[in-house]
């Protein structure tokens, strides 16, 4: 986990006509190409509703239901998003993309071709006085240890190395195969709220409140759309510190947006 007493990462000074923006999981690829595209293009209609007015866009993971970056070779979809979010860049607003679960194995092109820098942890910022704990956040908090093993090893450069041999064709294919298999395993269990006591973004963003005061904890992965005040249960001051989960973009349509004073949770709707 990133060490929370380091220095957080600067942002840019938010305010109502510059906000920050917060968006995560589009799975674009999932579950066939037609559906991908449609919301593909919903997905630019909100960057083009927001043009102008963007201080900072954060993409907290999960773009792509599946992604791989060959030496030489990229999934040869999404080319609409991508060009949107080269243009973006290049007119000078910073565009800070979290590796998800989904799309873990991506090594410089996003950086290099695309002006968009890339974590694989989770990281800190400021804003003004307002302070952020921001993860996709698979992996986090307690239990799952299965999955905290697998991800260990499909992460590794080992992992990543082999998986480069095969040919685009069979990597590529193989890999959406086994997300389907996923998905038709797991349902909707990301869509469903367990419960505070339940829920390990909440109890992984409590055990850091303890130690380490931020303002907001936001994340993606859930696909539930929620913003819960975490002090009021901790018997501190209401509205000290919230939690934010910012939903998906295949059912929700949510995001974040902070106007430098608050953050509120959205749907897009056209």
């Amino acid at each position: 986990m990133t060490d929370t007493a380091t220095q957080p990462i600067l942002l840019q000074t938010a305010s109502p006509d510059k906000q920050i923006y917060f968006l995560s999981d589009f799975h674009l690829g999932a579950p066939d190409y037609e559906a991908s595209l449609i919301r593909e293009k919903k997905i630019l209609q909100f960057l083009d509703s927001i043009e102008g007015r963007t201080a900072e866009l954060f993409i907290l993971g999960d773009m792509f239901d599946f992604w791989y970056e060959y030496k030489q070779v990229v999934p040869k979809n999404y080319v609409r998003l991508l060009g949107r979010l080269a243009a973006i860049a290049d007119h000078g607003t910073r565009i800070h993309f979290f590796v998800g679960n989904h799309d873990m194995w991506m090594n410089n092109y996003f950086e290099k071709e695309l002006g968009i820098q890339v974590y694989f942890q989770e990281q800190t910022f400021r804003s003004g006085d307002k302070s952020f704990y921001v993860a996709h956040g698979d992996g986090l908090g307690p239990g799952d240890k299965g999955y905290k093993f697998l991800k260990k090893i499909f992460r590794s450069k080992c992992c990543n190395w082999l998986f480069g041999k095969l040919h685009p064709d069979w990597g590529i294919g193989l890999a959406n195969y086994f997300s389907r298999k996923s998905r038709a395993k797991t349902g909707t269990a990301d869509d469903t709220w367990m419960g505070e006591q339940q829920e390990w973004l909440v109890i992984h963003s409590r055990d850091i409140l303890r130690r380490t005061h931020f303002d907001y904890f936001v994340y993606g992965h859930r696909h539930y759309p929620i913003q819960l005040d975490l002090t009021a249960s901790e018997g501190q001051q209401p509205g000290g510190s919230q939690y934010i989960n910012l939903g998906d973009w295949i059912t929700n349509f949510t995001y974040a947006s902070f106007d430098g004073t608050k953050m509120q949770l959205h749907k897009w709707d056209i």
